[in-house]
C-alpha cells in the first residue's frame, strides 16, 4: 500500500484519533495488523526496490550538479501531480543517491536502499549500528518532501540535531530541498523560519512541546477547515492566532533510534505547566520527608522494586496518623495525608542520587535512565521533585500545574505517516505494531558483521566483579588495544574511574556530568590504548572509529558492566564495536548484586537458581546468566505494561484538560 499524496491545501495536517474500546474491534485490529504487518515486510518485496533503481541509474551517473537539480525538479512536478508511485520513487532514490554521491562523497549502498523504502512506506528500518542511517534517512526525507510533504526527521537530542544536519544539508541543498535544524535553545522566530522548511531535524522533545505550544494557541478549534476559513474571512484576530503556530503539522515523520523514542521514552508524559503559587509547599514538602523517614521498612511500608513503587501497611497508617495528630491542615484529610507520605518514601526510597538525577548548581536535575543523559529542564510532578529537593537540602521550587499534556504516543500517532530506524527494534516489535502500527523489517548488513561476543562472567558479589572488570581492562589496555567500559550509573562509571585513577591510569569519563564533552571523548575512543568509561549515553548515535592498525589487535573491546533495564541498550552499547566489517570484541562482566536483581534477590527463582548452582557446579555461571536474561525479560514485559497502561491514562487525562477547557 502506497502512502497516500499530501493534500496541498491543509492548514495543519495531522492524523485524527478514532479509537474504539469495543472488544470486537480491538481483537480485529489486532489480528489484522499483525497479517497486514507481516504481509507489508515480506523479504521479497522490500529487495524489489533495488532492482527498480538500477535501470536509473546510468542516467543519473551522466548528470552533473546541475543536471540533477532539473532532474528534480522535473520529478517534483511528477511526483505532486501522480503521488508516490513505485516507479517514481526508485527514480527519486536512484536521484538522491547520485546528489549524494556527487556532493558529499557517500553513495548509498543497495541495503540502504532497502531501508529508505521501508521508512518511506511507513515502517521501522531494523539497521545494525554503524549501517549508516543518518544517510539512509535522505531517500525517504528527499522523496517525500519533492512530493510535497513537509518532514521530520526526529532524533535525541540536540547534538545529533546538529551533527545530521550538517553533515546532509548539501545534499538536500544540491537537489532544491530546504532544510533546517531546530534545536532547544532557539526563539520563538527562529523555530517558526526552521519549520517552514522541506525538511526539519529536531528532537522528539522539541517537537512535541512545540506541538503542545500549538495545541494552546488553536484551543479547540483546530481542524484544517476552520483554520483556513479563518485564515481567509477571520479578520486580523484570526491571521494572528494562525501565524503564531509553530509546525505546519504533522505530516511525515522519520524517527531516528526509534525504539527508544517510541517505547524506551513512551512511559514519560511531555507536560507545558505554569507555576502554582502555594504558600507553605516548602514547609509541607520538608514535614512529609521529615515523618516517612521515621517509617521502618517492613514494619510501616514495603518498597515493591519490580514495580518501583512504595505500598503502605496497616502499622505504617496508623503510625502516620500519629505522628501527624497535632499538625492540622492538610495532614486532618486522609487522602492528602497519604499522597503526601507515599510522594516522600518515594522520594526517599527510589530515587537515587547519580542514578535518577544529578545535583548540579544546586538544582535537581533529572537523568533519562534509558539514555544516560541530563533532561535539565524536565521535572517530576505531584510534588515528588519538591520532596527530592528536600531531601537534598536544596531550595525548593515552585510546583507546576499543566496546561497541556500528551504523551509521545499519542503525539505520534497523529502524523499522517510515521516511520523510523533503529539497530535495536526487534525486541519491542510487538509493542509498536499494537501501538503505532508499525511493522519492523530487518535490514542486512553491508558487510558481514566480525562482532565476538564472550560468554557472560557471573560473579557473586560487586566486589569481585569489579575486581575482574579491573584486570580484564588493564589487560586490553597493556596490549594496546582501545576499551570501551558500559555502566549503568554516574555511580558505577565513578567507582571504575576512583579505581584506575589509584593506579595512575589515563582514561576517559563518559557520563551524565560531563555530557557537553560526548563528541571529543567519542572523537578519542578508538585510538591505541585507549580508555573511555561511559553510561549508557555512550549507546546510540555515537560512532566510535578505531585507529590505523587497530584492526590487527582485534578492533574496539567493549565490556558490559551490567544488565540494562532493556536487552536492547544492551545491544546498543556492544554496538559501538565492529562497525561496517571492522573487528571488535564484547564481554559481559555481572554481579548478583547488580540492581536489575535487586527487586528479584527474594524471590523463588533467586532460590531455585542457586539450588541448581551449587547442585552443578560446572554450569553456575551459564545457570546464572540465564537467570538474570530471565530477569530482564520480566523487566521488559512490566514495563511494556505501564507504557500501555499511560496510553489509556492519558487518554483519559486528554479528555479532563479538554473539558477544563486546556489543550489536550
Amino acid at each position: 500500500m502506497q502512502p497516500p499524496p499530501g493534500r496541498f491545501d491543509e492548514v495543519y495536517p495531522e492524523q485524527a484519533e478514532v479509537e474504539s474500546n469495543r472488544l470486537v474491534d480491538r481483537i480485529g485490529r489486532a489480528i489484522g495488523g499483525r497479517i497486514s504487518r507481516r504481509w507489508r515486510t515480506r523479504a521479497s518485496r522490500v529487495r524489489a526496490i533495488t532492482a527498480q533503481v538500477a535501470p536509473f541509474d546510468a542516467g543519473m551517473r551522466a548528470l552533473d550538479r546541475e543536471g540533477l537539480r532539473e532532474q528534480a525538479r522535473e520529478l517534483r512536478r511528477q511526483l505532486r501531480r501522480e503521488g508516490l508511485t513505485d516507479p517514481l520513487i526508485a527514480q527519486a532514490f536512484a536521484l538522491v543517491r547520485e546528489t549524494s554521491g556527487q556532493v558529499i562523497g557517500m553513495r548509498h549502498f543497495d541495503t540502504q536502499l532497502r531501508g529508505g523504502w521501508a521508512m518511506l512506506q511507513g515502517m521501522v528500518a531494523e539497521m545494525e549500528t554503524g549501517e549508516g542511517k543518518t544517510l539512509t534517512a535522505t531517500l525517504p526525507a528527499c522523496t517525500a518532501a519533492l512530493a510535497g510533504k513537509p518532514v521530520h526527521v526526529i532524533t535525541v537530542n540536540d547534538y545529533l540535531v546538529e551533527r545530521d544536519h550538517a553533515l546532509m544539508a548539501p545534499v538536500y541543498s544540491a537537489l532544491g530541498i530546504t532544510s533546517a535544524a531546530v534545536t532547544s535553545e532557539m526563539s520563538h522566530a527562529d523555530r517558526q523560519q526552521a519549520y517552514a522548511a522541506d525538511v526539519v531535524y529536531c528532537t522528539n522533545k522539541t517537537v512535541v512541546f512545540d506541538y503542545l505550544r500549538d495545541r494552546i494557541v488553536l484551543g479547540s478549534q483546530s481542524d484544517s477547515l476552520h483554520l483556513k476559513l479563518e485564515k481567509i474571512y477571520g479578520g486580523d484576530e484570526a491571521k494572528t492566532r494562525v501565524s503564531q503556530l509553530l509546525l505546519r503539522g504533522l505530516s511525515y515523520a522519520i524517527v531516528d533510534e526509534a525504539d527508544s523514542v517510541l517505547a524506551d521514552e513512551a512511559g514519560t508524559p511531555l507536560i507545558i505547566s505554569a507555576e502554582v503559587p502555594a504558600s507553605g509547599e516548602a514547609a509541607m514538602s520538608a514535614e512529609a520527608i521529615g515523618v516517612a523517614g521515621q517509617l521502618v521498612e517492613g514494619v510501616h511500608f514495603r518498597v515493591l522494586g519490580k514495580e518501583r513503587t512504595v505500598e503502605m501497611l496497616e502499622a505504617g497508617h496508623l503510625h502516620v496518623i500519629d505522628l501527624t495528630r497535632a499538625s492540622g491542615g492538610a495532614w486532618a484529610i486522609t487522602l492528602r495525608r497519604e499522597e503526601l507520605v507515599s510522594q516522600a518514601l518515594t522520594a526517599l526510597h527510589l530515587f537515587k542520587r547519580d542514578e535518577q538525577y544529578l545535583v548540579r548548581d544546586g538544582k535537581i536535575q533529572v537523568i533519562d535512565e534509558f539514555t544516560g543523559r541530563v533532561m535539565a529542564d524536565r521535572s517530576w510532578g505531584q510534588g515528588l521533585h519538591q520532596m527530592i529537593e528536600v531531601k537534598e537540602g536544596l531550595e525548593t521550587t515552585a510546583r507546576r500545574e499543566p496546561l497541556a499534556r500528551i504523551s509521545y504516543q499519542r503525539f505520534f500517532r497523529r502524523y499522517q505517516l510515521l516511520s523510523g530506524m533503529s539497530g535495536t527494534a526487534s525486541e519491542v516489535a510487538g509493542e509498536l505494531g499494537s501501538i503505532y502500527g508499525l511493522a519492523v523489517v530487518k535490514i542486512p548488513t553491508h558487510k558481514p558483521s566480525r562482532r565476538q561476543t564472550r560468554p557472560d562472567r557471573v560473579f557473586g558479589n560487586d566486589d569481585a566483579k569489579w575486581d575482574h572488570v579491573l584486570e580484564r581492562l588493564l589487560h586490553h589496555h597493556g596490549r594496546g588495544a582501545p576499551v570501551l567500559v558500559g555502566t549503568r550509573s554516574v555511580v558505577s562509571s565513578e567507582l571504575l574511574s576512583r579505581k584506575l585513577d589509584a593506579r595512575g591510569v589515563v582514561h576517559q569519563v563518559l557520563n551524565a556530568r560531563q555530557d557537553s564533552a560526548e563528541a571529543e571523548a567519542v572523537a578519542r575512543a578508538g585510538q591505541p590504548g585507549a580508555i573511555m568509561i561511559a553510561t549508557n549515553m555512550a549507546g546510540r548515535g555515537t560512532d566510535i572509529k578505531i585507529a590505523p592498525g587497530m584492526d590487527a589487535l582485534g578492533g574496539l573491546h567493549v565490556i558490559v558492566t551490567e544488565r540494562h533495564e532493556a536487552g536492547r541498550i544492551d545491544r546498543q552499547i556492544a554496538g559501538r564495536c565492529a562497525r561496517q566489517g571492522d573487528p571488535g570484541t564484547v564481554e559481559v562482566i555481572l554481579s548478583l548484586e547488580d540492581a536489575l536483581l535487586v527487586p528479584y534477590a527474594r524471590g523463588p527463582g533467586a532460590w531455585l537458581v542457586r539450588r541448581l548452582a551449587r547442585a552443578i557446579p560446572g554450569r553456575r555461571e551459564a545457570i546464572e546468566a540465564w537467570w538474570i536474561r530471565r530477569v530482564q525479560k520480566r523487566t521488559e514485559a512490566i514495563q511494556s505494561r505501564h507504557r500501555k497502561t499511560l496510553l489509556k491514562s492519558d487518554r483519559q487525562m486528554g479528555d479532563i484538560l479538554s473539558f477544563s477547557g486546556r489543550a489536550e
